[in-house]
């Protein structure tokens, strides 16, 4: 029985006190206040650019079309949860699903620009070894 209770617990979402249902039925004004200052301050800012992307985002959910953006600035936002979004990272779309760890978090974050570098065997003349031997 009390096993029971902790599972359901663990398994109920919460982000700052609340849980994922009540987040979804929030305005995003009033989750701009759960979130730290630098991002309520970027949905006050921006509120009217968030909601047009994020009803751009029901729009095309409904249609079953991907969503795409360059806008890598934006807050996620909890109506976000759920929509797979196509995030520019400067060179091509990356694929990213919007889950409720994601939430106050901005797009760009999770889209990386840069890759990671892969070293291979080193070339001639990189060692000092290898710069007596010959070319041949």
């Amino acid at each position: 029985m009390v096993e029971e209770k902790l599972q359901q617990k663990v398994k109920d979402k919460f982000y700052r006190g609340k849980n994922i249902g009540e987040l979804k039925k929030m305005e995003t004004r009033e989750f701009a206040k759960l979130v730290k200052s630098r991002a309520r301050r970027t949905i006050f800012r921006n509120y009217d650019v968030i909601e047009a992307f994020v009803k751009k985002c029901r729009i095309r959910s409904e249609k079953n079309r991907v969503i795409k953006t360059h806008n890598r600035s934006l807050i996620i936002v909890p109506s976000m949860i759920g929509k797979i979004i196509l995030i520019h990272n400067g060179k091509e779309f990356v694929k990213v699903t919007i889950t409720e760890e994601m939430l106050g978090h901005r797009l760009g974050e999770f889209a990386l620009t840069r890759k990671a570098t892969k070293h291979g065997a080193a070339g001639i003349g990189a060692t000092k070894s290898s710069a007596s031997r010959s070319v041949k």
